[in-house]
């Protein structure tokens, strides 16, 4: 094993080659990414970075002399043409790099609004990357209207900023009630009200027809036939696996790359983490969208790259920044029957059970329920719903099980 490459130089990319590294592995290491910008943190810039309170070079995920002095060849700007499995080269035009081991790393891509209603007009956004960001800002000024398409964590998110750039925000969500994919409807009250106080006009059961402009957007016309005025448009419909690369090298694919257990494809020679691979958990296969998968994932396929052979074994966690509310969530709530809510006052959680079993943690303002919650749930320990429900109860006592 003398050369691993890395394609997606994003938080799975960037943990991965350092793992390598740390795990001392000597041989040459490349990283290739299509942004222009070395490997950087995502979750900040819709928020902080948006707001004008982090700078560009605090986004970025570590020095760039790191790469140099660590022997990594960082290839920013460079798009792959294509994988070629045979020869074990990955195609950049007429340049070829070859590789022992190939790690994708491609991350997900941002669902768009179709351009047949008016999602290719000037004026529409999403949030995925700094080009998209960057592209926003000038935009999102005071008194300006702007519509949220989406009411998930993105949607509720872009919101938040919008309203703290003093601007009107409409959010629009096509499901009954905003989070309905995500979380239990306590959850979505709580946030529905949180916005709600802070001005945002939250239209539940409501999808966008149409938008509407001469090359920039000026309005929407709702699916309840209400017609609005908006200076932009933010899209907050969801990501998808960026399978496109693996599906024309012909991998597996199921809900993003196929992956075993250790984060290997279908071709023993090439492996998948992050937001692009599907992997095994509990008799089913599932792929996980957060930062801790992404850095856990690749840490434990570059790991098996060199020999470790370890499953690996998600601890899913979390969080969402909303205003001055700090959301963390543990655990994973699929299949719950049964949510438990430990009101207190400024801190709040919402205790996902199947049964008589912890699944899942919602935690608002209330860090310590999360990280009591998050234990409990790695550990395997569930306790009595009536005793989380009393706020006067100590969570940590819980813990003896």
């Amino acid at each position: 094993m003398n050369k691993i490459v890395v394609i997606g130089a994003g938080q799975a990319g960037a943990a991965c080659i350092a793992k390598l590294r740390t795990e001392g592995f000597d041989g040459a290491i490349t990283l290739i990414g299509e942004e222009a910008i070395p490997p950087y943190q995502r979750p900040p810039l819709s928020k902080a970075y948006l707001l004008g309170e982090m700078s560009l070079d605090r986004l970025l995920l570590r020095p760039e002399g790191y790469y140099h002095d660590a022997g990594i060849a960082l290839m920013l700007g460079t798009p792959v043409k294509g994988i070629d499995r045979a020869a074990q080269h990955v195609v950049l035009g007429g340049r070829m790099i070859p590789y022992d081991a190939l790690v994708l790393a491609t991350g997900s891509v941002p669902r768009r609004l179709p351009a047949a209603i008016g999602g290719d007009l000037g004026g529409v956004h999403v949030v995925r990357g700094l080009a998209d960001v960057d592209a926003m800002a000038p935009g999102m000024q005071p008194g300006r209207r702007a519509l949220i398409v989406g009411g998930g964590y993105i949607g509720l998110e872009a919101a938040a900023v919008a309203r703290k750039r003093g601007m009107d925000v409409t959010l629009i969500e096509m499901a009954p009630r905003i989070l309905q994919r995500v979380a239990a409807p306590e959850t979505s009250e709580y946030f529905r009200a949180l916005h709600r106080a802070h001005g945002v006009d939250i239209r539940e059961g409501v999808g966008l027809t149409r938008l509407v402009g001469a090359g920039h957007v000026t309005g929407a016309v709702l699916s309840d036939g209400a017609e609005l005025s908006c200076d932009m448009v933010i899209a907050g419909i969801g990501i998808a696996p960026a399978t496109a690369l693996a599906e024309a090298a012909g991998l597996d694919i199921e809900n993003g790359i196929k992956t075993d257990a250790q984060g290997r494809t279908s071709d023993p020679a090439i492996w998948a983490a992050g937001d692009c691979a599907s992997f095994p958990y509990q008799g089913g296969r599932i792929r996980l969208e957060s930062v801790q998968n992404a850095i856990d994932q690749a840490e434990t396929v570059a790991e098996n790259i060199l020999g470790a052979e370890v499953p690996y074994q998600p601890q899913p966690w979390f969080w969402s920044d909303q205003y001055d509310v700090k959301l963390q969530i543990a655990g994973l709530n699929t299949g719950y029957d049964r949510v438990v809510v430990r009101d207190g006052g400024a801190a709040r959680s919402h205790w996902y059970y199947a049964d008589d079993r912890l699944l899942a943690v919602d935690a608002m303002n209330d860090p310590r329920g999360y990280m009591i919650g998050k234990r409990m749930i790695a550990a395997g320990i569930s306790p009595d719903p009536a005793v989380v429900a009393d706020p006067s109860q100590d969570l940590k006592a819980l813990l003896q099980g």
